[in-house]
């Protein structure tokens, strides 16, 4: 009984070692049965999804990198906003607001202007769903809030010419469903 007891001993111990060496391995001895149940963890995976022919692939290649382009600028204006709105919240009244908004305005146009105006239509329209993702509202409701209803109407209005609506919501799990698969794998590191 002895032997018995330090051989399950031993063993336990040298798979315990060796779960710590590969950080994956788990042994659970059930003490009444003395079964040995292994669990191995295993990393998070997606499934890709299945086209029905070449031209859906590449649809699916174009948006990837459509969307690898333009995220980085939705997580800068995640970023700005919230730097704005703050700037904004300590400003006393709406005439000073409206000139730090002019001077942000301005400031965005100096910076961003030249990258944003070498954009496709395709990669505007993934990007103003990618703010909506990044700030939970619409583009529509961000410049009517920053810079006005006016300024939002006048915006809208170019934008419905082009195709686009400001007002359009990010769908993750209906119509934006391959896009939100995309930026999670980025978010993730495996894109």
């Amino acid at each position: 009984m002895k032997n018995y007891f330090f051989t399950l001993v031993f063993a336990f111990a040298v798979l315990v070692l060796h779960a710590q060496k590969t950080q994956s391995l788990i042994v659970k001895i059930d003490p009444i049965t003395g079964d040995t149940i292994y669990i191995k963890h295993l990393n998070e995976l997606e499934v890709l999804p299945k086209f029905k022919n070449a031209r859906q692939s590449r649809r699916y290649d174009r948006l990837t990198l459509n969307v690898k382009k333009v995220y980085p600028y939705a997580q800068i204006a995640k970023a700005k906003m919230q730097e704005y709105e703050q700037i904004l919240q300590n400003t006393p009244n709406s005439v000073a607001q409206r000139k730090i908004m002019k001077q942000i305005e301005d400031e965005i146009y100096a910076q961003w202007g030249d990258k944003l105006k070498d954009l496709t239509y395709s990669q505007g329209g993934i990007l103003l769903k990618l703010i909506d993702r990044e700030t939970g509202e619409s583009s529509y409701e961000l410049v009517q809030e920053f810079r006005g209803k006016l300024r939002a109407f006048f915006y809208q209005s170019f934008a419905r010419v082009f195709g686009f609506n400001l007002k359009e919501r990010y769908d993750p799990k209906g119509k934006d469903q391959q896009i939100e698969y995309i930026v999670r794998l980025i978010e993730t590191n495996r894109l």
